[in-house]
């Protein structure tokens, strides 16, 4: 029998994802898809096809800045840090986040 089918995230989530992520400090667009990955017990994989449109996205906003630097293995990188705009707008999404899986989960024992 195959692994199980990899989780769609649902809309919005990923941005809530990355900020969270960007609460550790200052990282690039990799390292970013990697602590999600760990920290979701490598059951969420970000893809670079959806990781860079959300940094992007985000950047524009205002929610995150970059800076250019070298990662790990001296390649040339764009780090992200999130904002002061990036942590207000995160702890908005958290309640969000909250009161969506509490209402989905009194749904499912409903």
């Amino acid at each position: 029998m195959g692994k199980a089918a990899q989780p769609a995230l649902l809309q919005g989530t990923l941005d809530l994802l990355i900020l969270h992520a960007l609460q550790r400090g200052a990282m690039h667009g990799y390292a970013i898809a990697q602590t999600i990955h760990l920290l979701s017990e490598e059951v969420l994989k970000v893809e670079e096809g959806s990781l860079y449109p959300a940094l992007w996205r985000l950047e524009l906003d205002g929610a995150i800045s970059a800076k250019s630097g070298l990662s790990e293995n001296n390649r040339k990188a764009k780090f992200y840090q999130i904002t002061k705009h990036g942590q207000k707008l995160l702890a908005d999404q958290e309640a969000t986040w909250e009161r969506l899986s509490t209402a989905v989960s009194r749904v499912l024992a409903g």
